[in-house]
């Protein structure tokens, strides 16, 4: 993977250390290729593929990060690309996959619905299937982020990291609990759609909300069986955060890290933010995901966080 993807920078926020009471450190993920850690997990399972099943070409489904990586990663092996993605995906999601060469169909309100209808492209075609999260390669794949970090910065006690599907999730808990044991990971879920904090604290499932949310990039109703078998046996806790909570954070690393971040990037930075996490922390290290914000939606992002009292008030 070395050759493609970027290794991120994970730098000190001196702001959220003065906030937080915490030294945290953030892995720039928004800064990668396509804007976001999924070409990591792409790259590693496009580059897995036999000659025979890429001839068939490719075919995936994606709320938007995703299909770029896929994308980008099948042009990088000149495989054809067909993405299905919801039909509410930021307009600059679907143009930048587009621009890597794949062709889009948008269909349906969810991932979930985009996601049945890829699968159905499939059994049509023969394609070969690069699912978004629930897959081996796409999890050693993500697991790259948390092996950078722990090489860059050595010293953590806790990383946080977002959670839709759970590749990312599953991905960090390997790696951190194969090389550094001691080091807790927390799991951040948007509090609209909260399936893997759902199935972690043992809720009834037909109790968790699936509502619009701000971070669409983790709204996914159905999180894997693999990543959910891991995330039960290695990550330590799984916390949700309001849109308001997410907003603001969005907020917050525009005015105060000159960064724009995604909602399912800054939902990890709303947890330390908040002050979510159910311990002290001396060291926190956080994954911020993506990058990829339709710009548009900047004031409406702004009148979310107005509603909690804490736009510009860092």
């Amino acid at each position: 993977m070395a050759p493609i993807v970027h290794r991120t920078p994970c730098k000190q926020s001196y702001t959220l250390n003065c906030l937080t009471g915490s030294e945290v450190s953030l892995k720039l993920e928004n800064l990668q290729k396509t804007g976001s850690f999924k070409v990591r997990g792409a790259f590693n399972k496009i580059s897995q593929l036999s000659d025979a099943e890429c001839e068939r070409g490719i075919v995936c489904a994606s709320a938007g990060n995703h299909a770029q990586g896929v994308a980008m990663a099948g042009k990088e092996k000149g495989v054809p690309v067909t993405v299905f993605m919801p039909e509410g995906t930021p307009e600059a999601k679907v143009l930048a996959t587009r621009q890597y060469g794949a062709t889009v169909r948008l269909v349906g309100k969810s991932f979930d619905e985009a996601y049945a209808a890829a699968k159905k492209e499939q059994l049509m075609t023969g394609a070969a299937f690069v699912h978004p999260f629930d897959d081996l390669a796409i999890i050693e794949g993500q697991a790259t982020v948390a092996m950078e970090m722990l090489q860059q910065c050595p010293d953590l006690d806790t990383i946080v990291v977002p959670a839709g599907g759970g590749g990312l999730l599953a991905g960090t808990a390997i790696a951190v609990k194969v090389i550094r044991p001691e080091i807790r990971v927390i799991g951040v879920q948007a509090r609209a759609a909260s399936a893997i904090a759902s199935v972690f604290h043992g809720t009834n499932n037909s109790a968790v909300p699936f509502l619009p949310t701000i971070a669409e990039g983790i709204k996914v109703k159905e999180p894997g069986k693999l990543t959910t078998q891991i995330i039960q046996a290695y990550v330590d806790d799984v916390i949700t955060v309001s849109e308001q909570e997410i907003a603001s954070s969005i907020l917050f690393m525009l005015e105060r890290e000159k960064m724009l971040v995604e909602g399912a990037g800054a939902a990890a930075v709303a947890a330390v933010l908040h002050h979510h996490l159910p311990f002290h922390s001396a060291r926190t290290g956080i994954i911020v995901s993506g990058g990829n914000f339709d710009i548009g939606k900047l004031e409406a992002c702004r009148k979310i966080a107005t509603d909690m009292g804490t736009a510009s008030s860092y």
